[in-house]
């Protein structure tokens, strides 16, 4: 229906109200039950697809000679009845029984097949009168219980009824589906079968899902299993309480109380009851005494902006839709794993203590219990009217992995033994622990900017700060903690860069390394300086990211064996970097081995981390090797910048460059014979590999020599020639003895 059709219908749709004389003002009486009747229609309207054909009859609005004292209004069809305590003054109370009444009319008006559906005709009125936020007052009401005093009260006529009545509308966000379903029925004239029930109200049968599981790299951010709809929005249960306990300033010890159904937690409940022990046992009713002494997180705090950005469909309006007692919001599988990753990074003491929760908590005495012990893992379940089961959640983080298994029907005991299967089946891919890198180090750390085409967060002292939309400092996001980007890789650029920059799928902290002092007697070139440092960026991803991403820039082109070998190299000097950079991380330059970023992963990567370590117990140079000959001629002051003035001569051997230099002490000249490594020379001079020979060309120096390369380890060129398999490549490279 058009928007101007439907204006004229519901002007034409509008009754008649006639006053007696014993409510006034009438004209303002009158006026606030026109717009009020409008109001109602149009939601009718937008609920059930049109409007009645015909039109509505004169409606009585006169003063109520009988009305008990807790009602402020009632009525029948065409007449409303209203209390008015002030002559001359249309108070709230009274506007507010005004709509009520009228919401009956509208439907014995338009849906006149359900007028004896007395559960449905004051929901709607509830839901549409406005009078819904004033039954929010007041101690929780569970799901459970708000369904038995409904059943208890079917015509809906006491306070408490209402109450519950209103608890139930609240499981929905926007217009309850059932009444929409039922408003629809309405404007089909359809026959009304059966009357609206407690189930049906409260969505029961309505929110089908089908199992979902979900597992996430803790370092790299991918998403290594996914089994079901692991993006579709469902309502929790207590499974974010970990985040209300995260943005806690301060954690009260409370007595629980007895017979009350929300502290019902356990067995051997103590006499008091501190944060953790709630949080292990998932107490309700600690976290809504929480809020009640006024000190709680409001909305999950700091949180908040996390998990709404990850999914969480609105904030919360108390603890009750906090922890999942309402089903009022849902949130994805998917995005209660990325939560569990930023609060694993950002408060380690919060994973640690859900370690606990196989030993003494909601999953505690179990078959699978041994098996989840020192797993961090937190239980949810959403349960329906009746008090079954509608979803079940656990959410687990071990050292490298975070796991989210959702079940329809089930609560979380039944199914804990499918988190070690996820697990297990996950680390089917080796190279799934963390590696760590110095990263960006021969640039100005104020050089380098980051961007999260996700959800990216600055971590300050434990605290998740939002940001990295746009291009920032990468400085600047890790001044203060570490900074992680949700659902996406960070993208990283700096001058002299690809305009687009390059993916790091990880997280990045700042760490200073110590002042690098060149031994005596070794030219240092300011490059080499830098590379020797190290970096103030440490980046954190997978061993088999990392090993993928030095593969990629060392030789994008190796497929085979060889890619398998040089991966098998590339993964063992990540865990053998002491001789590059005591008690630091490898770093990203040729100085250790080439990093330019995380790229999509090669099977030969996968197979070569999922091979037996390496025997070798130390670094493993490698170099791109071959055979093409090369020729650079290089100024010889530059030469002489690394080797001292006076040079003479310059032969090549066994991996060092020897020389010559004329010196001279008081009256006497003479040639001194030197040594040095030759990689200190190839590096120096940026030659392709340790030359073969150097001669003097006037001015200059050139060089000539085969390959690219330091020369010694493992030969890439060699290997892509040699068509064998990656054990024999290794033993030719590095020899048949573990050293």
């Amino acid at each position: 229906m058009g928007l101007a059709v439907t204006v004229a219908v519901l002007l034409a749709a509008t009754p008649t109200f006639v006053t007696r004389g014993d409510v006034t003002p009438e004209a303002e009486l009158r006026r606030e039950a026109e717009g009020a009747w409008k109001a109602l229609e149009t939601r009718y309207v937008q609920e059930a697809g049109g409007a009645p054909v015909k039109p509505p009859a004169s409606i009585v609005l006169q003063k109520g000679a009988a009305l008990t004292p807790q009602r402020n209004g009632q009525g029948r069809p065409g007449l409303v009845e209203l209390r008015q305590n002030t002559p001359g003054a249309l108070d709230a109370r009274l506007r507010l029984a005004l709509r009520h009444e009228l919401a009956h009319q509208l439907l014995w008006w338009a849906c006149p097949q359900a007028s004896e559906d007395r559960l449905f005709h004051e929901a709607f009125a509830l839901a549409v009168s406005g009078e819904l936020p004033s039954w929010r007052e007041g101690p929780y009401l569970s799901l459970s219980r708000a369904a038995a005093e409904l059943a208890a009260a079917p015509a809906v006529d006491t306070s408490r009824a209402r109450r519950a009545l209103a608890r139930l509308l609240d499981e929905s966000t926007g217009f309850p589906p059932a009444l929409s379903r039922r408003l629809r029925q309405c404007q089909d004239g359809a026959r009304w079968a059966s009357p609206l029930s407690i189930d049906e109200l409260a969505g029961v049968g309505v929110r089908e899902a089908k199992p979902a599981t979900v597992v996430v790299s803790r370092h790299s951010g991918e998403v290594l299993l996914a089994e079901g709809d692991v993006r579709r929005a469902l309502p929790y249960g207590s499974v974010l309480k970990p985040f209300l306990y995260a943005a806690g300033a301060a954690h009260p010890v409370l007595p629980p109380r007895a017979g009350v159904q929300e502290w019902a937690c356990g067995a051997g409940l103590p006499a008091k009851v501190d944060a953790r022990t709630a949080l292990l046992r998932s107490c309700n009713g600690y976290f809504l005494d929480w809020e009640a002494r006024g000190s709680a997180p409001r909305a999950f705090g700091a949180w908040g902006p996390v998990l709404r950005a990850v999914g969480l469909t609105g904030p919360p309006d108390d603890m009750a839709d906090a922890i999942g007692l309402r089903s009022t919001l849902a949130v994805s599988p998917w995005g209660v794993a990325q939560a569990y990753r930023l609060l694993a990074e950002a408060r380690p003491d919060v994973v640690a203590l859900l370690a606990d929760n196989a030993a003494r908590g909601t999953l505690a005495e179990l078959p699978a219990s041994k098996a989840l012990a020192g797993v961090a893992t937190k239980t949810g379940t959403v349960r329906d009217a009746a008090s079954r089961p509608q979803f079940g959640w656990i959410a687990a983080v071990d050292t490298d992995l975070v796991v989210v298994v959702m079940r329809p029907g089930a609560m979380p005991r039944q199914f804990a033994e499918e988190v070690p299967r996820a697990l297990a089946r996950a680390r089917k891919q080796a190279g799934l622990e963390a590696a760590r890198v110095q990263v960006l180090g021969l640039l100005p750390p104020g050089d380098v900017e980051a961007r999260c085409a996700g959800a990216g967060f600055a971590l300050e002292g434990g605290v998740p700060r939002p940001g990295a939309e746009a291009w920032a400092p990468l400085a600047s996001l890790t001044k203060r903690g570490a900074a992680v980007c949700l659902g996406a890789p960070w993208r990283v650029r700096f001058p002299g860069g690809p305009d687009e920059g390059r993916d790091y799928a990880g997280v990045f902290i700042t760490s200073t390394p110590p002042p690098y002092r060149p031994p005596p007697g070794v030219p240092t070139t300011p490059s080499a300086m830098k590379a020797r440092r190290g970096s103030d960026f440490v980046f954190r991803t997978t061993r088999l990211q990392y090993t993928a991403g030095v593969v990629a820039a060392e030789d994008v082109t190796l497929t085979g064996e060889a890619r398998v070998a040089l991966a098998r190299v590339v993964a063992h000097n990540e865990q053998h970097s002491h001789s590059r950079h005591p008690r630091r991380p490898v770093c990203d330059t040729t100085h250790c081995q080439a990093f330019r970023g995380t790229v999509r992963v090669r099977s030969e990567d996968a197979k070569a981390l999922g091979m037996a370590p390496l025997k070798w117990r130390r670094w493993l140079n490698f170099s791109q090797g071959g055979e093409a000959p090369w020729k650079q001629s290089r100024p010889r002051a530059e030469v002489e910048r690394l080797l001292g003035r006076g040079l003479v001569s310059l032969r090549f051997e066994a991996g060092r460059v020897n020389y010559l230099r004329t010196e001279t002490e008081g009256a006497a000249t003479f040639e001194s014979a030197r040594s040095l490594p030759c990689d200190v020379l190839r590096a120096g001079l940026k030659l392709p590999s340790c030359p073969r020979t150097a001669s003097f060309n006037g001015a200059s120096l050139v060089f000539e020599g085969r390959g690219r390369g330091h020369g010694e380890g493992l030969d890439v060129e060699a290997a892509k020639a040699a068509g064998t398999r990656s054990e024999v490549l290794l033993e030719n490279a590095y020899g048949g003895e573990a050293k």
